[in-house]
């Protein structure tokens, strides 16, 4: 009784030192006064603030146009990626190739900021283009770090796929493209989508790389963000950061209940 007393007691402890926070920032974005730590009253006044800036709209639909399409350009290159080597087995120097595939996923995001921007620079030099920084060179870079997510995943999928399904296939006389589109995508697509919500996700929530690379005019969330709790805590962040919370575990909450009644089904 102890131990599972004990058991509850460190899950809740380990609850709280993940939510706490977010959940008095949730709460201070009802709070009426301009100073954030002092609460003066219960007011939606920031909510409305929120929906009138401008500046954190137009960030807020930059950073969406950029995830979505970085996402997917991301997914469709790691797709590829990771199938080929996950199942061409004589690609000279395989070993160094997966190794390569992998360097971003632990490469320090600073790093990988600035050799972007010297590229950038570079291939201006040489060729023009890009003719400067902007929501352009923001899409490559987060297309660039987000590939090597994908490819792992999808080699972690296609590692545990049984093979023998898809010669099963041919030997019933499929061609090799109706195994791919009928029994491998169908069999990996939970891979590509949580590939693609990775890649999304990250999008969305880079600062460092997107501050390298971004230029006039193009400036996503988090720098927007970032700029203004640089120059003090702000109540329409807070505003902001709640809508975003709701939102995501509104997704989680759906989703859960979508695999739950499944699960019911089946039983």
């Amino acid at each position: 009784m102890n131990k599972v007393f004990f058991k509850y007691l460190v899950l809740i402890f380990g609850f709280i030192f993940l939510y706490f926070p977010i959940l008095a920032l949730i709460g201070y974005s009802f709070n009426d006064s301009k100073r954030v730590m002092v609460w003066k009253g219960f007011s939606f006044r920031w909510y409305g603030e929120l929906f009138k800036n401008e500046q954190i709209l137009e960030a807020f639909y930059t950073s969406i146009e950029i995830a979505a399409l970085s996402a997917t350009f991301a997914t469709i290159l790691g797709v590829m990626a990771g199938f080929s080597l996950a199942r061409i087995a004589k690609i000279p120097f395989r070993s160094f190739f997966i190794f390569l595939s992998t360097a971003p996923l632990v490469m320090p995001e600073i790093i990988l900021g600035l050799s972007l921007l010297l590229f950038f620079v570079t291939t201006n030099n040489l060729f023009g283009l890009p003719s400067s920084k902007g929501q352009l060179t923001v899409l490559i870079a987060h297309i660039t770090f987000s590939v090597a997510f994908v490819a792992v995943i999808i080699q972690a999928r296609l590692s545990s796929f049984d093979k023998n399904i898809e010669e099963a296939a041919q030997d019933l006389g499929a061609k090799p493209n109706s195994v791919i589109w009928k029994i491998t995508t169908p069999v990996i697509m939970p891979a590509i989508i949580s590939g693609w919500l990775l890649a999304f996700t990250l999008s969305l929530d880079d600062l460092v790389v997107a501050s390298f690379t971004t230029g006039p005019g193009a400036n996503t969330l988090p720098i927007v963000v970032f700029s203004k709790v640089r120059l003090g805590l702000s109540p329409e962040v807070n505003a902001l950061s709640a809508i975003i919370m709701l939102f995501v575990v509104t997704i989680a909450v759906g989703y859960y209940i979508k695999i739950r009644n499944k699960s019911d089904v089946n039983k």
